[in-house]
């Protein structure tokens, strides 16, 4: 199988300090890789550069044969909206907040070249449903709900075009615990069912240990260690992540 994704020396630095440097992975059709560690450890700098919000000083983004940093900004804009998508931490980054909840999914469909009218209200209504938003809010904006529902609905928003990838930055922060195992829940019945390939970009080990197939710990723009998930946790090899585990099980 060839990977979706290879990821080749990524570097980036903002003058002297080193936002993330020498990452490199292959990421495989399907597949979930979560990324951990502290504030300033260079994961979120890490997924800008793939994600392509920062241009990399050095490396490559290789999606489907094709080098996403070298690639014009058309071509990936146009990437952006139909094998990419890109879940917030903060849902109103993600969301437009005076077009209604049905309208902000629609906008994504006419953004790839749909047209009719009832066809994109149809989906959007079956979207929502997916994310379990009552399809009697289709109409109400964005304001209206709360910061979970708002979360479910950048994701419907994200999905609907049928993605190969999904780009997800600390996509339960903020919410209250409650909330965060129901959209974890959701978020990983959807990726299993639609076959996603996902970057998930999080501090909260519980949430890798739940979504992801395999785990990088970054420290000071570095990879310390990666490897399956479950190994990674429940064996860590680096001082790093064995801090990182036991501060966990302290709590």
């Amino acid at each position: 199988m060839q990977p979706l994704l290879q990821v080749k020396d990524i570097r980036k630095t903002y003058g002297p300090r080193i936002g993330c440097t020498d990452v490199s992975f292959d990421l495989y059709p399907g597949e979930v890789m979560g990324i951990v560690g502290e504030s300033g450890s260079g994961k979120s700098t890490l997924l800008s550069c793939l994600a392509g919000h920062a241009q990399p000083d050095t490396g490559a983004v290789i999606f489907d044969g094709r080098d996403t940093v070298t690639m014009p900004e058309p071509e990936r804009r146009m990437l952006a909206r139909t094998d990419w998508a890109y879940v917030h931490q903060n849902p109103r980054d993600g969301l437009r907040m005076g077009v209604s909840a049905g309208g902000n999914v629609g906008e994504r469909l006419m953004a790839v070249g749909a047209r009719n009218y009832g066809t994109i209200r149809d989906t959007a209504t079956d979207w929502l449903g997916r994310v379990e938003i009552n399809a009697d809010r289709i109409d109400d904006r964005p304001s209206q709900f709360s910061g979970g529902m708002q979360q479910r609905l950048q994701i419907a928003r994200n999905l609907v075009t049928g993605p190969r990838l999904v780009f997800m930055d600390e996509p339960t922060g903020g919410l209250d615990v409650s909330v965060q195992a129901r959209l974890l829940d959701l978020l990983r019945g959807l990726v299993r069912r639609m076959g996603l390939s996902a970057i998930i970009v999080t501090h909260d080990l519980a949430v890798v240990r739940l979504l992801a197939d395999r785990l990088m710990v970054m420290k000071g723009g570095h990879v310390v260690e990666q490897g399956l998930t479950d190994q990674v946790l429940d064996d860590p090899q680096h001082a790093y992540t064995q801090l990182l585990v036991s501060s966990v099980l302290q709590v």
